[in-house]
């Protein structure tokens, strides 16, 4: 029986690797959706059947011929679709406004990198006009319903983008993000939303909406996936660009501020509130500290977006078609767009110092706290809702999102619970400009311990993957590798770091292994009712670094696959079955230095405790 058509790009590579699926299969496995699912809402324009085709064919030969260098992509055979205010070559880019239309001449920088990748792009989604909007609903294409229940709306203005991924019609999709476009979308359709510090993704091929603000952004089932198209897209910046800093490590126990409880707002959803609270003890259980603090300074930067001289930015971009074809736009995009007409040079600049000065009174806060977590959007509407009042509602959308592009932050929006009216409720992680991979760390170990389903699908979040990019690995250590004990240089000196102390999941047991020097332990997984939970310290290190350090482990140990209390995974050191025979079962102790320390003090004391 044929296995299940891949939603992820991890399940995608594995499933190359073994012949299961092939890149043309899984362009006719899209060729044979419905045609409704291949059109308006959600889409604006898809590829024809014989470029898809033409396009997974080459891809097929490049498996065939080398399949290990073909894998080599973190994209490789991804389907992507692409918000259709992004340059695709052969497809128009009408930023959902028809007259708009034209053809370009090439795919932005972002997308030509993933197509070079070998990432199959099948078609451009749907948005807000312009993208201006959080709702969804203003296109002439029509609303984008949300994924699980479409009398909501699915947010914006990355609708098409956000639901083309929950539904599973695309693995990735791209989108763009000026004040939440890229995270809002996310929080309500239940996946992740990769709104990067600005200008590390090349904004070239973009349609503007605030040119000095806007980011292209990256929607995905799960951090791993975003994680994967962040590191091929990234390399499409210019040279002297930003880029995401080597990630900051986060504290064995982390901070994370969050708004004062009297400042959250939830517009009456009760709903909502519970959900975030929920969040704030997850956080919370994964070693989090909180921190409230004074949320008032960064909703006054919120309100400048639309409510002061930025708007005018949305009109520059626009001035030649607004001025000639204004009747074209969709009323509601119109009368904001010309809104822009009543600021003057001067009041952009006061808005500008006064966004530098903010920004300089919130810096101490990245002081006090590693991360900041926020609702994604403090409540959801009904279309209905919007349409009655479309201005009012959208504002309320922008609470936690509009500050984020005028601070110069970075953020990602991840799946949290769902509600019990079966909506989906996440929340957003923010973070100082280039610390895309720290939050994206912080963000997929959250998004293991809320254990939800993928986007709309009834499929289960598979275990965490490794994150690409010339980043860091993680690696479990059980033993002798453990902070101060002999064989931590090892580590050490190969430039680890210790991420943070965990446990296991309460699946092992532990061994003390005759005749090792010096002295070690085997880790084993043991299913049953005498399995254990075991400390473990989780240290990262290059990927180089620990290719040279996985050629030094020596057998019966090895590197393998170790789940931990959370859900996550990582790599670790487990031991050969065959070596415990006649070990001591230590399990009962949860840990190596907790066995130390019993079987004697005066060696446990040389080494230092967190």
């Amino acid at each position: 029986m044929r296995p299940p058509l891949p939603t992820t790009l991890h399940a995608l590579h594995d499933a190359f690797r073994v012949r299961s699926w092939r890149p043309s299969e899984i362009v006719e496995a899209w060729l044979a959706r419905a045609p409704a699912e291949r059109a308006a809402p959600v889409w604006i324009s898809t590829a024809s059947a014989s470029t898809l085709r033409e396009r997974a064919h080459s891809l097929d030969r490049k498996l065939d011929d080398d399949p290990e260098r073909a894998l080599q992509s973190p994209v490789f055979g991804a389907l992507v679709g692409v918000k259709d205010n992004i340059d695709v070559r052969g497809l128009e880019t009408t930023a959902a406004c028809p007259r708009y239309a034209y053809l370009p001449e090439a795919s932005a920088p972002v997308v030509a990198a993933l197509e070079r990748g070998g990432a199959i792009v099948v078609g451009k989604t749907n948005l807000d006009q312009f993208a201006t909007g959080l709702v969804g609903t203003r296109s002439p294409h029509g609303a984008v319903p949300n994924a699980f229940d479409p009398r909501f709306i699915s947010g914006g203005s990355s609708s098409g983008s956000a639901v083309a991924v929950a539904r599973g019609l695309v693995h990735v999709a791209l989108g763009t993000d000026t004040a939440g476009s890229g995270r809002v979308p996310a929080g309500f359709n239940n996946i992740v939303g990769w709104k990067p510090t600005r200008g590390v993704l090349s904004a070239h091929g973009m349609v503007p909406a605030c040119r000095s603000l806007d980011c292209m952004s990256i929607f995905a089932l799960t951090v791993g996936d975003a994680a994967r198209v962040f590191s091929v897209a990234s390399q499409a910046r210019p040279p002297g660009a930003r880029r995401a800093l080597d990630r900051p490590r986060l504290r064995d126990g982390f901070t994370f501020a969050l708004p004062r409880r009297d400042q959250l707002e939830y517009f009456g959803d009760t709903r909502a509130a519970w959900a975030f609270e929920a969040a704030i003890e997850r956080l919370e259980r994964l070693g989090g500290t909180p921190l409230e603090i004074d949320f008032a300074p960064w909703r006054s930067v919120a309100a400048m977006l639309y409510e002061g001289p930025h708007v005018a930015e949305r009109l520059a971009g626009l001035r030649t078609f607004f001025d000639a074809h204004a009747e074209a736009i969709e009323p509601t995009v119109r009368g904001i767009v010309a809104g822009g007409r009543r600021f003057t040079a001067a009041d952009a600049f006061v808005a500008q110092a006064n966004v530098a000065a903010t920004a300089e009174a919130l810096a101490p806060t990245w002081r006090r706290a590693d991360v900041m977590v926020v609702p994604t959007a403090p409540t959801i509407y009904r279309i209905a809702e919007v349409d009655a009042e479309p201005l009012e509602l959208n504002r309320r959308l922008g609470t936690y999102t509009n500050f984020v592009n005028l601070l110069d932050l970075a953020a990602i929006a991840v799946p949290s619970s769902m509600r019990d009216d079966g909506l989906p409720s996440g929340i957003t992680l923010i973070g100082p400009a280039g610390s895309d991979w720290m939050l994206a760390s912080l963000a997929q170990r959250y998004h293991h311990a809320a254990g939800l389903s993928l986007g709309a699908l009834s499929t289960a979040l598979p275990p965490a993957d490794a994150l690409p990019g010339g980043e860091v690995a993680q690696v479990a250590v059980v033993g002798a590798h453990l902070t101060g004990l002999p064989l931590n240089h090892e580590l050490t000196e190969r430039g680890a770091t210790l991420a943070r102390r965990a446990r296991t999941a309460p699946a092992y047991r532990l061994y003390a292994l005759p005749a090792t020097t010096p002295p070690k332990p085997g880790l084993v997984r043991h299913e049953g009712t005498q399995a254990h939970a075991i400390d473990v310290e989780v240290w990262e290190l290059s990927h180089t670094a620990l290719g040279a350090f996985l050629a030094g482990v020596p057998r019966p140990l090895a590197i393998g696959n170790v789940e931990l209390d959370d859900g996550s995974w990582v790599k670790g050191f487990l031991c050969e079955s065959s070596a415990i025979a006649g070990a001591e079962d230590i399990s009962r102790y949860g840990g190596w230095r907790r066995y130390l320390d019993a079987r004697s003090p005066a060696q446990a004391a040389s080494a230092p405790h967190a």
